[in-house]
């Protein structure tokens, strides 16, 4: 799938050693604005310990996990929907983006410049979102000016569209975002073909110190961020970014030995991982046994036939029948025989809606 999570922020914040410590690719870090000017972009595997349960229970020769994008995009300053820093071409790397990762600096170190000489979280989240919402305001009237003269005429769809604009320009106005909208689904078509940077999902991050890993509720900024996100409706997490760094350059058993040491389950990154994928309306199906167990992404809402699509055309093409079983009886009954034995093997037409967590073989004929 060709989803892609735009990493964004002011700059120095910690978003491209957050994207070096997600990716492994090494991207530029500076202690200077701007040190990323073209954007980055690295595949990421998707943590998923169901695909261990089911490579155990349902042995094959290989276990491949599914992965999405991340684009690690340069940082941002006030005034950049005038073009201030390089704003228009940040701007437009946005736009390009499916899903926003927010970064907001939630440590002090005198040694790392903040561009605006204080932390404030609350503050930089502000700088940002107003300068999305005065790009997308920009682009509202521009866009109203040429409706206006089609819906004035019988044309139903600059009718629509003026509506949809007309609801969406007060928001932006009182600096808010398009995504806080309540829209139906015939107006959300229309939203999705305005491309405008704050309809699009968000997902706050803290880069919180790495004394704050093992209970992030003691970054005296971290609550402030939750706070903020909630309002929106949107999801904050914490992320030691450049201690995770560190964590992704370790073998297996030193990984373990740090994050014990820092009183830590897993890997922040994980969780930034799975929760940029669900941010995208990500879900995962899996197929099991014989030359690979594999993890498939699939978007949600799709139905078996197009799922099937994804494997091979040819098997959405010559789609029969989906025979399913949920993880969750899998990881109950232990094996194959025992999840039909107990009637928890289905099969599914072409209306199925495939749900996460799906272990399926497509039947198909061509």
């Amino acid at each position: 799938m060709s989803l892609t999570a735009g990493i964004v922020g002011l700059p120095n914040v910690g978003k491209s050693t957050l994207f070096n410590a997600i990716t492994k690719a090494g991207a530029e870090m500076a202690n200077y604005p701007f040190a990323t000017i073209d954007p980055n972009v690295g595949m990421v595997e998707v943590p998923d310990n169901r695909l261990d349960r089911i490579q155990e229970l349902i042995p094959a020769k290989k276990v491949v996990p599914t992965t999405f994008e991340f684009t690690d995009i340069a940082g941002i300053v006030k005034g950049a929907s005038k073009g201030e820093g390089l704003g228009n071409q940040f701007l437009e790397n946005i736009r390009q983006v499916d899903a926003i990762v927010h970064v907001v600096r939630a440590f002090d170190d005198d040694n790392i410049t903040h561009v605006s000489g204080k932390i404030d979280p609350i503050d930089d989240i502000e700088t940002i979102n107003l300068e999305l919402g005065l790009s997308d305001l920009e682009a509202v009237n521009k866009r109203l000016a040429k409706v206006e003269r089609a819906a004035k005429g019988s044309d139903k769809e600059a009718k629509a569209e003026l509506a949809v604009l007309q609801k969406i320009k007060p928001v932006l106005e009182a600096g808010g975002a398009v995504r806080t909208i309540d829209f139906d689904e015939e107006e959300m078509k229309i939203v999705k073909g305005l491309f405008l940077l704050t309809s699009k999902p968000v997902l706050y991050v803290a880069n919180i110190a790495e004394d704050d890993m093992a209970d992030p509720e003691d970054s005296k900024y971290f609550g402030l961020i939750k706070d903020y996100a909630a309002k929106e409706g949107a999801e904050a997490i914490a992320v030691a970014a450049e201690a995770e760094e560190e964590i992704a350059q370790l073998d297996d058993d030193e990984k373990q030995d740090f994050l014990e040491a820092e009183g830590v389950e897993e890997p922040g990154l994980n969780r930034l991982i799975r929760a940029s994928y669900h941010l995208l309306g990500l879900q995962t199906f899996f197929t099991a046994g014989g030359k690979e167990t594999r993890a498939w992404t699939f978007k949600t809402g799709t139905k078996a036939p197009q799922a099937a699509g994804i494997i091979h055309s040819d098997f959405e093409r010559g789609f029969i029948r989906a025979e399913v079983m949920a993880f969750a009886d899998l990881d109950q009954f232990e094996s194959e025989a025992a999840v039909k034995e107990a009637g928890k093997l289905r099969v599914e037409g072409k209306d199925y809606v495939m749900e996460d967590g799906d272990i399926v073989e497509f039947r198909f004929n061509v």
